[in-house]
């Protein structure tokens, strides 16, 4: 009901106006999903249902390339949208990732691809690295180490986001202490930033004290640690009790329809309930 693949497929085909087209599929969605927030619907499926229709409109939009060594190449979501949770304007981060380091004979495609999503009106962060530079970023950058924990192909072959994933996320790649000890520093110094406040009079409901970066901070542990991919994972393995399982999917739930309703009420990325 959100989008019909098909349908948009074959108007792609036989248009050479692509962009409207496009853009009238994310608005169309965008709208459903909208006023199923605003009768108070599921505010998970309406998180998961917006990565989604992007989802579609990304594998469409890389077709519409003439890739060159397709075997080499692929399309791969990270972080948040590699969670499968996006906000109305939350950043669509993605990762073009290369088999070899040489990306040059990729060049005009990959510009040709991140100028169409730009063009259709989606708020893109981009990288494009081969499976060793992912390598070497994660080790330098805990940031980059956590984002790619949480990646998933989109288009082109499946096994590069694999050895990907099996190169940076082995223990030589932030061995688990190190990983929490680090997860554990970033934390703190955010939570400085807010002078350590859990219920600051305007606060910024993802990354404040008790906001959506906190749980998501006990996720990214769960997953280095135990190999968990849910905190329903958690509970099975004796770790959390199904009533914090609950609090911590209700409380979830609670910050995501605060920060959907703040980017639906400003007409963008706004993350911060202000008095007005």
């Amino acid at each position: 009901s959100l989008l019909d693949v098909a349908a948009l497929q074959a108007q792609l085909n036989s248009s050479n106006q692509q962009i409207p087209l496009f853009k009238q599929a994310i608005e169309i969605a965008s709208n459903i999903l909208d006023e199923r927030y605003k009768a108070n619907l599921n505010i998970t499926e309406i998180v998961s249902g917006r990565a989604w229709v992007i989802d579609q409109v990304l594998k469409l939009a890389w077709k519409t390339q003439n890739w060159p060594d397709e075997k080499d190449i692929s399309l791969v979501a990270v972080g948040g949208y590699g969670r499968g949770e996006l906000l109305p304007h939350s950043d669509i981060d993605l990762l073009i990732l290369t088999r070899k380091d040489n990306a040059s004979r990729y060049k005009s495609c990959i510009s040709s691809f991140l100028t169409l999503l730009w063009d259709i009106g989606l708020e893109i962060g981009q990288s494009v690295r081969s499976i060793k530079q992912c390598k070497r970023e994660a080790i330098d950058d805990i940031t980059v180490a956590t984002a790619l924990m949480e990646s998933r192909t989109l288009a082109g072959p499946t096994e590069l986001q694999a050895e990907m994933s099996a190169l940076t996320s082995g223990k030589r790649v932030w061995p688990i202490k190190k990983f929490l000890q680090a997860k554990w520093d970033e934390q703190n110094a955010r939570h400085r930033k807010y002078h350590d406040i859990d219920y600051a009079l305007e606060p910024n409901v993802k990354t404040s004290p008790g906001g959506l970066r906190d749980i998501q901070t006990i996720a990214w542990v769960a997953k280095r640690h135990f190999g968990a991919s849910s905190f329903h994972d958690l509970v099975k393995l004796g770790f959390l009790k199904e009533s914090e399982e609950a609090m911590l999917n209700k409380g979830q739930q609670f910050l995501w329809k605060l920060r959907y309703g703040l980017h639906l009420l400003e007409g963008r990325r706004e993350d911060r309930l202000l008095f007005d």
